[in-house]
């Protein structure tokens, strides 16, 4: 089962197969792995394929390209201190969370950045395998916003300081901070997620969303009520990464709004039954049930959705 050089070759042939989401599929496809990685693409016989190689017939079968995430959080206290994480063991969590349903590709929308890029630095590096991953680092929230260390802790996630900002001036500061220590995009919490459920101040979104643009990086953001959804989406963030069933089905303003601002929507809504999993189904059935409402608004106005399932937030 060698290639060139003595590498170790697995032919996928005869299936249909979507290397790329705007790409058109190629029928009785033809893929080659090397040494765990995709060397070629095309249609049978466009394709060379070494003499000896292991060839497994996918006719009837669909092959697609590794799925992105974009929404995963590496906040659990599984990933702590990841530059000592034996190799093995960072393995296994990778590919228990992410690699294993075939993503290859996420975006993590909030965990402790120098530890994310400790992650980031052993999959690139070749050393454990995994998805590539980019990152927001640490997101930005009001001041007095952050849940006490005994609810991270209870939550299982790795207690660690969030940038709290009470104007633009505070907003610009932090978000430089934030990019310059290379993530590649922010995040910001439009509403309090506790007592005293404050919003943040547009103006401060503002800020925030000019430095991340200035250098051609996304912003995401985190709304919770119809005030600060609206909020993000006049101060020009670009990702909305929960559907908001608190807020209230989105009518046409909402929508008209998010429209206009050409936001996508990541829905996440499992997150849901997640959170209200220790109160009456009903509660749970009905907040997803605006969730779906809200998301099926926005699809039938168009509106731009990406996947995401908030895993590293949510356990499963």
């Amino acid at each position: 089962m060698t290639g060139q050089r003595g590498s170790v070759e697995l032919v996928l042939t005869g299936g249909t197969v979507y290397a790329g989401p705007a790409d058109e599929p190629i029928a009785n496809g033809v893929v080659v792995i090397r040494d765990g990685r995709i060397a070629a693409v095309g249609r049978e016989g466009s394709v060379p394929v070494s003499e000896g190689a292991t060839v497994v017939d996918c006719s009837g079968l669909t092959v697609t390209a590794g799925f992105w995430n974009s929404h995963v959080h590496f906040m659990e206290r599984k990933w702590a201190d990841a530059a000592n994480l034996p190799a093995p063991e960072l393995s296994v969590q990778l590919h228990a969370m992410l690699t294993r349903y075939g993503f290859t590709s996420v975006f993590d929308t909030g965990s402790p950045w120098e530890n994310t890029r400790r992650i980031r630095e052993r999959i690139e590096s070749g050393e454990v395998p995994g998805p590539r991953i980019r990152s927001t680092g640490e997101g930005l929230l009001g001041k007095g916003w952050l849940p006490p260390e005994v609810v991270l802790r209870a939550l299982g996630f790795i207690p660690f300081p969030l940038p709290e900002v009470a104007n633009a001036d505070d907003a610009r500061a932090a978000s430089k901070k934030i990019l310059d220590g290379g993530t590649d995009g922010l995040k910001l919490f439009a509403d309090a997620q506790f007592p005293p459920y404050a919003t943040l101040q547009e103006d401060a979104i503002r800020a925030a969303v000019d430095e991340a643009h200035r250098r051609g990086k996304p912003v995401f953001v985190h709304p919770t009520s119809r005030a600060g959804l609206l909020a993000a989406v006049a101060g020009g963030v670009d990702v909305v990464a929960h559907t908001t069933p608190q807020s209230g089905p989105w009518d046409e303003a909402v929508l008209d709004a998010m429209g206009q601002a050409k936001v996508a929507v990541i829905p996440t809504l499992k997150l849901w039954k997640h959170l209200l999993r220790h109160d009456r189904v009903s509660l749970g059935n009905a907040q997803t049930q605006t969730s779906v409402g809200q998301l099926r608004a926005w699809l039938a106005s168009g509106g731009l959705v990406l996947f995401g399932t908030d895993v590293g937030g949510v356990d499963d």
